[in-house]
């Protein structure tokens, strides 16, 4: 059994869209545990001892590589220990599998880390800072375009097989609205993300948890201290 601490965001719906895609189903091969990341859940002892970045997801595998079990934290570092276990995802040949892996570090490093100042400051931010948000919007343009180039030329993006690089990267632009993108600008993107979209698994993957988001996604004072105060800077 997999235990996946977590909750519906970008890095947590990566995972749960992986488990689907190996064939898993959440509630009978899987399971999701909440960690709710406003109410400070992230920051309990038992969650630190599997993630301690304190980020979710974090994921414990009863049955790990020797039998014996192993948690993971790191939404990449998760992706590819279940492309290993479930031989899925991520091409065997070294030449195929760089191809991926090269894609999955754009989306670690670029991706999540652009996009999410991208959001902090468009939606979140209390006070509205124009250098930010004009830095970080025109990143994502420039990431959304570099995405759109190799799609012109790729089906996918890590090459001719769906893989884990998109499992990756597509979470992360289903905020495009927010982010201050027009989809239509990025005509090989913008296919690429409903072909994503349709996929049935991807469709369960991100219903997992999807009861426990807020209708708005404006945090409250609290969610606010948790999330961007110095509860998160606090030394664990």
């Amino acid at each position: 059994m997999i235990d996946v601490y977590s909750w519906p965001t970008p890095n947590g719906h990566k995972v749960h869209i992986m488990l689907e895609e190996c064939g898993w189903r959440e509630g009978r091969d899987w399971h999701a545990r909440p960690i709710n990341i406003g109410e400070g859940d992230q920051f309990k002892p038992e969650f630190l001892k599997i993630s301690p970045n304190n980020k979710i997801p974090a994921l414990v595998d009863s049955q790990g590589p020797d039998g014996q079990p192993i948690s993971l934290f790191e939404s990449g570092a998760i992706l590819l220990y279940l492309a290993g276990k479930f031989g899925l995802f991520l091409p065997a040949d070294a030449r195929g599998k760089y191809e991926v892996l090269q894609w999955l570090m754009f989306q670690m490093g670029g991706v999540g880390p652009m996009l999410g100042q991208t959001h902090h400051f468009r939606l979140y931010a209390p006070l509205k800072i124009d250098y930010a948000i004009n830095r970080y919007t025109n990143e994502a343009k420039r990431l959304y375009g570099v995405i759109d180039q190799r799609l012109a030329r790729s089906p996918w993006l890590g090459g001719t097989d769906y893989s884990i690089a998109d499992i990756a990267v597509f979470p992360w632009l289903r905020g495009w609205q927010g982010q201050g993108i027009t989809l239509g600008d990025y005509p090989h993107l913008e296919a690429w993300f409903h072909k994503i979209e349709a996929r049935p698994a991807v469709q369960r993957g991100l219903q997992v948890l999807a009861h426990l988001r807020k209708a708005t996604p404006t945090p409250s004072d609290k969610e606010r201290e948790v999330l961007y105060g110095a509860t998160q800077y606090q030394r664990r």
